[in-house]
């Protein structure tokens, strides 16, 4: 089977169970290999194929399917013009609400803007008109096809239908575009039958024509991701009965929950909850230290979930992308984002987050989410016993937590701070809030977004961030004396540059010739000249007890508190925090 024809069979059968009964095929040569897979799904009863030659009439066709039905309904049509003439059916679905699903074929991306014949620029094509969009690469190998190609179709669904967790309220329900490269060859593979003597017969047949032969989907005939078809605020959370269930806890914002709610319910559950550090804490139902639980592989084997509940969005630990793609773990999301968070295309349903204050549902195996909390109290007293040197930035994420005080607000850079807080920071007794700008991670304007939290607030805030994310947003000290000014203390690990680098594969010993200048890229600023050029105060913290009194003081207009990090410890400190968890395992069992 070549990579086209695997393409359009996993589309069109992911179409069929997202409940696609009708499809509108416009013919052309780019879209062949959708053509003969919608074809071969009529001759197996699933669903009702109608060709029509005009792009334009097509078009409407799909559209008075659909607003008939209510059930999303796709047009097909190969590249160029085809896609164009479907504008003005495009255009009504937007403005009635009707879930019009549109698939255009395109030529492989590479041959955009070279003068190839009947390519243009597909994707984004009719504008904001679209509830939701995609561009499908043409596949390199029909092994390459498979859960990303599955899930983009159920997001299509999703959004077209508006169902909770698609980011598209059911109100607002209309059109969404699958743009579909393929690449030559556009027909499905034959070969010749023989007789019983072996002799050829001179008779083609399709290979494989009934069926899939490719990525099967899911065993029971489900949709990839099975997304509900409507949210209730206070409503019962309908979630199969799977004792071994474990919660982890992401960013939430924006969200009608909040961290606190989702630990207490994972709690009256009985499901043990591992979570990322942002949110309210205090957090006693929290599996401390949890990620380091999921580095030990033998533990983890032992121990593991039958169902893994993501609620909001991971981002920080590879270890929990790891467990999500366990194929002996299901996965299912707990989602008010725009869109599910599922990098992996390992989701089996999401759930509305808004329901999860409603109904107990399911009890957990308590037993077994006992095993959990002691793990993680064993695992805490043994990083309690043997705290990371100071002058690492995990030194740093443990103090942060002790000395921060009652209802404080931190907010806290990406890179290597957030990273450091996770991993390092204890449970605590006193209430502390964590924001992060976490929606697309980067380093640019953090200590903008700090000063505007701590504007908003009576809370004692801090922020957090390495040198180069204070660098990078410096002019957020640049305050004119009639403006509005925060009280808020900066706290800076300065480890000379890239520190993160040091603790993915480009800080390896092998690749030190090549790290310093492409990945450290060490500046040698001197930040306290830097603070006094704005009227800034700075604090040089080179010991813990620096650290500390600096930390603990009241915040009081803008203060930074800049403390050296040795560049070389990050990788190190994180293998040694991953061996004390580790020994600490093994020992509790």
């Amino acid at each position: 089977m070549n990579p086209s024809t695997a393409l359009a069979r996993v589309l069109v059968d992911e179409l069929v169970r997202g409940g696609v009964r009708d499809v509108v095929l416009a013919p052309g040569s780019r879209s062949a290999p959708l053509a003969y897979a919608v074809q071969q799904a009529e001759r197996d009863g699933r669903l009702r194929l109608h060709v029509r030659v005009d792009e334009r009439t097509a078009g409407f066709l799909a559209l008075g399917l659909a607003k008939g039905s209510g059930a999303p309904v796709p047009v097909i049509t190969t590249s160029g013009t085809a896609v164009a003439n479907l504008h003005p059916a495009v255009l009504e679905a937007h403005h009635t609400g009707v879930p019009l699903v549109v698939i255009s074929a395109d030529r492989p991306a590479e041959l955009r803007g070279t003068g190839a014949n009947q390519t243009t620029v597909q994707p984004g094509i009719f504008g904001p008109a679209m509830r939701w969009s995609a561009d499908l690469p043409a596949p390199e190998s029909v092994e390459s096809v498979g859960a990303y190609h599955r899930t983009s179709v159920c997001r299509a669904l999703a959004a077209a239908l508006g169902a909770p967790g698609s980011g598209v309220p059911a109100s607002h329900r209309g059109p969404v575009h699958l743009n579909v490269s393929f690449r030559d060859p556009l027909t499905p593979d034959f070969l010749r039958t023989s007789d019983t003597t072996g002799r050829d017969s001179g008779a083609s047949v399709s290979l494989e024509r009934n069926q899939l032969g490719v990525h099967e989907g899911r065993a029971d005939g489900m949709p990839w991701v099975e997304v509900p078809g409507e949210a209730r605020i206070g409503g019962s959370l309908s979630l199969r009965d799977v004792p071994r269930t474990l919660v982890v806890l992401g960013d939430l914002s924006p969200s009608p929950v909040t961290s606190a709610q989702v630990v207490s319910w994972a709690a009256s559950q009985s499901f043990p909850i591992i979570a990322e550090p942002f949110g309210d804490h205090v957090r006693d139902g929290v599996v401390p230290h949890g990620p380091l639980l999921l580095t030990d592989g033998d533990w983890l084997t032992e121990h593991l979930p039958d169902r893994v509940l993501v609620v909001g969005r991971m981002t920080l630990s590879r270890a929990v992308a790891g467990l999500l793609r366990n194929p002996d773990v299901r996965v299912e999301a707990l989602s008010a984002q725009p869109q599910w968070s599922d990098p992996g295309h390992v989701a089996h349903v999401v759930h509305p987050l808004v329901e999860l204050a409603g109904g107990s549902g399911p009890e957990g195996d308590g037993a077994w989410a006992s095993t959990w909390a002691d793990a993680g109290s064993a695992v805490a007293q043994a990083v309690s016993a043997s705290p990371a040197e100071w002058g690492t930035g995990l030194a740093v994420g443990m103090l942060v937590g002790e000395v921060l005080p009652e209802g404080a607000r931190l907010f806290v850079g990406s890179s290597n701070p957030v990273r450091d807080l996770d991993l390092g920071m204890a449970p605590r007794d006193a209430p502390l809030t964590v924001v992060a700008n976490r929606g697309l991670a980067g380093i640019d304007g953090c200590l903008s977004t700090a000063v505007g939290l701590a504007l908003t607030t009576d809370a004692p805030s801090y922020a957090w961030v390495g040198d180069l994310t204070f660098l990078h947003d410096s002019n957020a000290l640049v305050i004119g004396p009639d403006e509005p000014r925060p009280d808020l203390t900066i706290l800076v690990t300065n480890d000379g540059g890239g520190g993160i680098f040091r603790t993915l594969e480009h800080g390896a010993p092998e690749r030190a010739d090549d790290f310093g200048r492409i990945f450290g890229t060490p500046t040698g600023t001197d930040f306290g000249a830097l603070c006094r050029a704005h009227g800034i105060r700075h604090v040089l913290a080179r010991t813990r007890e620096e650290a500390a009194e600096a930390l603990s003081a009241t915040p009081a207009g803008l203060t930074v508190v800049e403390v050296p990090v040795d560049p070389e410890s990050h990788r190190s400190a994180h293998e040694r925090l991953r061996q004390v968890a580790r020994e600490a395992l093994a020992i509790s069992g």
